[in-house]
């Protein structure tokens, strides 16, 4: 898929704004929203945009390794676009899949990688 540059003005900007899902929308998903340019119906959770592009696999396992304290944790995308633990619970969001098994506040998109490295938010860039 080709990339190109649009230029807005400041109006149609704070619609996209408006009309964005914080944390998971680009400007390019909020417009092909709008413009119904989806055929398949969007996934529920903040990785199914991530799945519907093809950048993530329903089952895939990404991985968080915190290496100053030897730790490395593991979760499983859903079907749905959401984080499974190891011990089964499901996270909407990656953020609190690693508040979850650390019990501290840290960016999920920044630090779950897929096992070539890349992390969620470079992924979510790509969209």
């Amino acid at each position: 898929m080709s990339r190109r540059t649009i230029v807005v003005d400041d109006e149609v900007f704070e619609r996209l704004q408006r009309e964005a899902q914080p944390l998971i929308d680009t400007p390019n998903s909020v417009l092909r929203r709008l413009l119904a340019l989806d055929a398949r119906p969007v996934r529920p959770g903040p990785l199914g945009p991530l799945l519907d592009a093809g950048l993530l696999e329903p089952g895939q396992r990404l991985v968080w390794r915190r290496r100053n304290l030897a730790q490395r944790y593991l979760a499983y995308v859903t079907p749905e676009g959401r984080l499974r633990l190891d011990d089964g619970r499901i996270y909407d969001s990656p953020s609190g899949a690693c508040d979850a098994v650390a019990h501290c506040k840290v960016n999920g998109w920044d630090a779950w990688r897929t096992g070539e490295g890349v992390s969620l938010s470079v992924l979510r860039s790509r969209i």
